[in-house]
């Protein structure tokens, strides 16, 4: 943490990063409470918020671990205490090295994945040679279509019994990600894609156990079936990550609301173009991102809605309709012109992220504010690069 003094929303230059420290709160306590009443543990994806202060918020009444997708949050995670991590990307083998020497310098465990049997060759091979023991987890498709190895593929087997063999290798067991959940429409939708994950997952460690091979690890990820899923009966873990923030998308898929958003890119109002119906704000594609994920659930959320400067009335139908690098285009979805006079150039907004994962990505910082203020209490650092 550094110290923000007395600063303001209106002395920041922008874009910027604003982040709702009681919103946070809130979204961190419930994924927390709603793990534990289910008897799972908690391990975040940080792949959103890549910030120790968030880490240690989310982690609260949980056992520490966590999850990341590159080796940089790897190494500024345990620079700052965390000690317990899953490296949720398919490892390559010109990576083990890295891993080995952050292992060494920092003390932690960075467990790794693979879903393919000559990489599986090559750990076993290059494992030998390493200052520590490197733990495995093996990646299972549940139907995203994007990593793993599907239930039927004799791969999964030979990945298994290669690495349970290996020395200086623990296979730990198996990980899904339910990611065709943000592709659903409903809620109803989504607990079906949860029991496709669970069960897919379960299914992976009992053919394994059939084996000989125990997998100590069973663990799902993705925010929607973390919250919609009835149960997680025969797994051990869960790794959620944009819960923490929310955002548009999460919103419309049943987490929560609008208030539930934590993170928001405050922008400045540079221009109007009357004969276009159109704002212009300092805050485009490289800022906000051009993520449209929103456009098969409500396409009149363009990239982004438009909120007053502290993040609390939505200005009606007014949306990031169109971004240029460093121009955000707003236009209004509801066919009445923009509010001008309410708007005028100078003015300040806060943009409200269809997806925080992609948007936070374009910051090294977040400016920390208290709900519906307007002082900013502290800045909080990113990881950044890979």
């Amino acid at each position: 943490m550094t110290d923000a003094g007395q600063s303001t929303l209106d002395d920041l230059p922008t874009p910027c990063l604003i982040l709702d420290r009681a919103r946070l709160d809130r979204n961190a306590a419930f994924m927390s409470k709603r793990m534990a009443d289910m008897g799972i543990r908690l391990r975040p994806h940080l792949k959103t918020a890549k910030s120790a202060d968030v880490a240690r918020i989310a982690t609260a009444d949980h056992f520490g671990g966590i999850t990341v997708s590159t080796l940089a949050e790897a190494r500024y995670f345990a620079a700052n205490g965390i000690t317990d991590m899953v490296y949720a990307v398919a490892l390559v083998p010109q990576k083990l090295d890295e891993i080995d020497a952050l292992q060494t310098e920092f003390g932690v465990r960075i467990t790794v994945l693979t879903d393919n049997v000559g990489v599986a060759r090559t750990i076993a091979e290059r494992a030998a040679t390493l200052k520590t023991e490197l733990a495995v987890l093996m990646e299972i498709d549940c139907g995203g279509g994007r990593a793993g190895v599907t239930l039927d593929d004799p791969d999964m087997l030979e990945i298994a019994k290669i690495l349970e063999a290996a020395d200086n290798v623990s296979f730990e067991g198996v990980l899904t990600h339910a990611g065709q959940s943000y592709h659903c429409h409903s809620v109803d939708e989504i607990i079906a894609v949860a029991d496709i994950e669970r069960d897919t997952v379960v299914a992976a460690a009992a053919k394994l156990k059939a084996i000989g091979i125990d997998c100590r690890t069973i663990s799902g990820g993705s925010t929607p079936t973390a919250i919609q899923a009835r149960h997680f009966d025969g797994m051990t873990e869960m790794r959620p990550g944009v819960y923490v923030f929310s955002d548009l998308m999460q919103a419309a898929l049943g987490w929560g609301d609008h208030s539930n958003i934590a993170v928001s890119v405050l922008a400045t109002v540079i221009g109007h173009r009357r004969d276009l119906g159109q704002i212009l704000i300092d805050a485009g594609g490289l800022a906000l991102s051009k993520d449209r994920g929103m456009d098969h659930i409500d396409p009149t959320v363009g990239m982004g809605l438009i909120c007053d400067k502290l993040g609390q009335q939505k200005v009606d139908g007014l949306c990031v309709d169109d971004t240029h690098q460093e121009h955000g285009i707003l236009r209004m979805n509801n066919g009445q012109p923009p509010p001008w006079d309410d708007l005028p150039v100078g003015s300040r907004v806060r943009v409200l992220p269809v997806h925080a994962c992609m948007t936070a990505a374009a910051f090294d910082r977040y400016r920390v504010v208290a709900d519906g203020d307007d002082v900013v209490i502290d800045e909080w650092h990113r990881a950044v690069g890979w």
